[in-house]
């Protein structure tokens, strides 16, 4: 680990001058040994990452939506080519490039936090050793050692031995107990993420191999997690497991705002939606409005859930425009006669005979 690491050299520095500026200002609250002020400063260096990862994040959310619309026609060139794996590979890059899709963007929040990650690695690494690192001097070095979280040094790692742990002024059983949990929570936070993910946000009319794969992640993540937590320091748990947390309610935001279409969370999304225009009578919001757009825009390739949506609308007597808005559908009317050139006149209707003229012969023209 410590050779990847040392690949992530070059962002060392940054990532250390990060975190001894907040542990400047947590330093003066709690203490400068505390390992409260250190930690603090961990949990912020995450949050500071992950606002400037949010634009990647809706990237990856796009990507990923993408990518399971396309599983599909994925499969049907898969079956078509599947005795030309060169001939396939050229169908998938066209299908990429005629639908704007990069199935590498839903992996760019992890991989643009992965020299952050090894660089705080390689930080705590050094600290656990005894080592100046970055723009960590020596009497920060000195506080860093002394900083503990319950009892377990930030440095200290759940395969660590009993010396190198005493050297650390802590206790085998403190370190063990803390590490433990901490990677627990970690695994149940990542497991929580992906399950809420493929029960709620999962496009359910269609069933692909991505959603197999999905499914096969959200248990086989949790348990990578657990296996590298191990020879992880505290410090990086506390790192791993405050991005996990913030993934969990990022992700939550995300399917309770904008949810998948076709998916268990759009139905919900569109049931409070529904109430709340039954309520004020409108669509309020830009996204909501967004939302709405779209689904007019789609005409008759709305998912059950969306038509399930407008005919409750159309009970209530309202209907969505292009716009997003929704208005009375008497006034839609009127918007489609004015459209149309006024108002639409009554077809007239013949005038129906009598009995004695509808059995009286027509007759016939005089001869002269």
């Amino acid at each position: 680990m410590d050779t990847i690491a040392s690949l992530f050299s070059f962002i060392t520095t940054p990532v250390s001058w990060i975190i001894v500026q907040f542990h400047k200002l947590y330093g003066a609250i709690f203490g400068a040994d505390s390992g409260w002020a250190w930690g603090l400063s961990i949990v912020s260096l995450v949050v500071l990452i992950r606002i400037c990862l949010i634009p990647l994040f809706v990237k990856q959310i796009k990507a990923t939506r993408g990518m399971q619309a396309l599983q599909p026609k994925m499969k049907a060139i898969q079956e078509r080519y599947k005795n030309d794996k060169q001939r396939q590979s050229e169908e998938m890059m066209k299908l990429y490039k005629e639908t704007g899709t990069n199935p590498l963007s839903s992996c760019l929040p992890i991989l643009a936090q992965s020299p952050f990650f090894f660089a705080l690695y390689h930080v705590l690494a050094a600290i656990a050793n005894g080592k100046t690192i970055g723009v960590i001097n020596q009497s920060l070095l000195e506080s860093a050692r002394q900083a503990h979280i319950f009892g377990a040094p930030l440095a200290a790692k759940f395969m660590d031995s009993s010396e190198k742990v005493a050297s650390l002024n802590a206790s085998i059983t403190d370190v063990r107990i803390v590490t433990a949990v901490m990677i627990v929570l970690m695994s149940l936070s990542q497991f929580y993420t992906q399950r809420q993910l493929m029960q709620k946000n999962v496009d359910l009319s269609v069933k692909t191999p991505f959603m197999q794969q999905q499914k096969m992640l959200m248990y086989i993540f949790p348990l990578i997690f657990a296996f590298m937590g191990i020879n992880f320091p505290v410090g990086v748990l506390v790192y791993w497991l405050t991005t996990n947390v913030w993934t969990m309610g990022q992700q939550m935001y995300v399917i309770n705002q904008n949810p998948t279409p076709g998916s268990k969370a759009q139905d919900q999304y569109l049931t409070r939606l529904l109430k709340h225009v039954s309520t004020h009578g409108n669509v309020k919001g830009r996204g909501k409005k967004k939302i709405v757009a779209a689904i007019v825009a789609k005409g008759p390739d709305r998912n059950d859930n969306e038509r399930k949506f407008i005919t409750a609308l159309s009970k209530q007597g309202m209907a969505a425009q292009a716009d997003g808005s929704v208005i009375k559908s008497s006034e839609a009317t009127a918007d489609a006669d004015a459209a149309s050139g006024g108002v639409a006149t009554k077809r007239q209707q013949p005038k129906r005979q009598t009995k004695s003229k509808r059995q009286t012969p027509p007759s016939k023209p005089s001869k002269k």
